[in-house]
């Protein structure tokens, strides 16, 4: 899959979402919102909603879902049950294997870490993966042979993730270094006076 995308169901986490989406803008990453609703209309888990720049099949019609490198993304806001509902979308977990397994990069948040990410991702290619998320979620981790850290956001064979929405900026700023390179997340960081 080649480009950045962000991936939201209802009850996903809005800083989760909204502060990395501002980093990757700011840094002049393209990034395009999907929503998993039949329209583009999708609620956060405080009840804000956001109008997404597409529909999932939308997505399904329209990007290039062939081949893909390390600086292509699909990014997983946490949330509750946002990241179950992503989880639960069986086309996007389908997809995110295949991604991830031709060399595209992936990134996760709070909870999708775990219930999104090291749950539907083979444990093959999760072998020698460490990932952090949300406080309770790490026996997840575990269970399908991830290794865990409780750094604020940790990148790992193409695997950026977060803790919370705490870190939701400098989870931001991460998954800008890797697309460009940390001269372009500095400058970003400058920017808004990190």
């Amino acid at each position: 899959m080649k480009g950045v995308y962000m991936f939201l169901a209802d009850g996903f986490e809005e800083v989760e979402a909204l502060a990395p989406y501002d980093i990757l803008t700011r840094g002049g990453i393209k990034v395009k919102t999907v929503g998993l609703n039949e329209d583009p209309f999708v609620t956060s888990s405080h009840k804000v909603p956001v109008i997404a720049n597409m529909t999932f099949k939308e997505f399904l019609q329209t990007a290039d879902l062939e081949g893909g490198e390390t600086c292509d993304f699909m990014i997983f806001p946490g949330g509750m049950p946002g990241s179950k509902n992503l989880a639960e979308c069986k086309p996007l977990m389908e997809l995110l294997r295949r991604h991830y397994d031709n060399g595209g990069s992936v990134a996760a948040i709070c909870a999708a870490p775990a219930v999104v990410l090291a749950s539907n991702l083979p444990e093959e290619l999760l072998k020698g993966v460490t990932m952090t998320c949300y406080d309770g979620f790490e026996d997840t981790l575990a269970k399908h042979g991830v290794d865990y850290t409780d750094e604020g956001v940790f990148a790992s064979n193409d695997i950026i993730t977060a803790r919370g929405a705490g870190w939701g900026i400098e989870f931001g700023l991460k998954i800008l270094a890797h697309i460009k390179d940390q001269e372009a997340a500095d400058a970003v960081a400058k920017q808004i006076m990190l």
